[in-house]
């Protein structure tokens, strides 16, 4: 854990800015802190190629203080249009290197302390994956969820794209990010609260809204169900459901912060690419 002062800036959070469509690209080139103190954090889904990926995280990088970045799904993709082939954990490892080149940090680095006026946080950016255990109605195993998926048409792309190399599958390299990830977590100070930043929600409770709730298998882990308990976590970040909107589980903020595709946010009263703010938190006018 690094000793990462924030000052009197504030703690700041998007994802799923999904660059690939102009109308999202011209979000970020827009996109601006409040002061030269603030923080951001990005919850995956930049973009699917590296190049893209750079110009972004390089664009907001430049400025705010620092940047915080975990990985969507669609960096991880090998996607047919970028010339970088890297698949796995190669890509990730890649991008991961793309990110100190730009001074971006990633689950990889120390997690950064914040210092707010509630005292300091440990910001944690996480990479987790998925093991298909949050089944469908009815299913018991990842192949009837699968299953049943397919009968539906509602399919992630990750199936095509997302590869899991070495290991051999997506849900062997969710447990093992999962383990990693936990170990270091549980090695914080007891006295130090915590802001979790993952593409996909720690708890499943967020997906019980979603229009294909099939599609909840590639959002998650049971795994982490337990952990906004376990490590004092002040709040929850995440991206990936395109649902923007906050729900709380024991009291702790779950923050579902992304952009999504422009068909989507087009349909929202909320004008797009608004970054949310994390901490201080915002306190209700009595």
């Amino acid at each position: 854990m690094t000793s990462t002062a924030g000052g009197a800036g504030q703690l700041l959070a998007i994802s799923d800015l999904h660059i690939g469509y102009p109308e999202n690209r011209a979000l970020v080139e827009e996109m601006r802190p409040g002061s030269d103190e603030d923080w951001l954090l990005v919850a995956g889904d930049v973009a699917e190629t590296v190049s893209a990926v750079r110009w972004a995280l390089g664009t907001l990088a430049g400025r705010f203080r620092q940047v915080v970045w975990a990985p969507g799904n669609h960096e991880l993709w090998t996607h047919p249009s970028d010339p970088v082939t890297l698949r796995g954990a190669a890509r990730y490892d890649h991008l991961v290197a793309v990110c100190r080149e730009l001074g971006v940090l990633t689950p990889e680095d120390p997690y950064p302390l914040w210092e707010g006026p509630e005292g300091p946080v440990a910001i944690a950016p996480l990479f987790l994956l998925y093991d298909y255990s949050f089944l469908p109605a009815g299913c018991a195993t990842k192949e009837e969820g699968l299953a049943y998926a397919h009968s539906t048409g509602v399919v992630c792309n990750d199936e095509y794209l997302l590869h899991p190399d070495p290991y051999p599958t997506r849900e062997d390299w969710c447990r093992a990010r999962v383990a990693l990830t936990e170990r270091r977590l549980a090695a914080l100070p007891e006295d130090v609260p915590t802001v979790l930043v993952n593409h996909y929600p720690l708890d499943r409770h967020p997906t019980d809204v979603l229009w294909y709730p099939e599609f909840a298998m590639w959002c998650g882990t049971r795994l982490t169900a337990d952990w906004h308990r376990r490590f004092r976590v002040r709040t929850m970040v995440y991206g990936h459901l395109h649902i923007p909107r906050t729900t709380h589980l024991d009291g702790v903020p779950f923050e579902e912060v992304s952009v999504g595709y422009p068909r989507e946010w087009r349909r929202r009263e909320r004008p797009p690419g608004q970054l949310r703010r994390i901490l201080p938190r915002e306190v209700a006018a009595r």
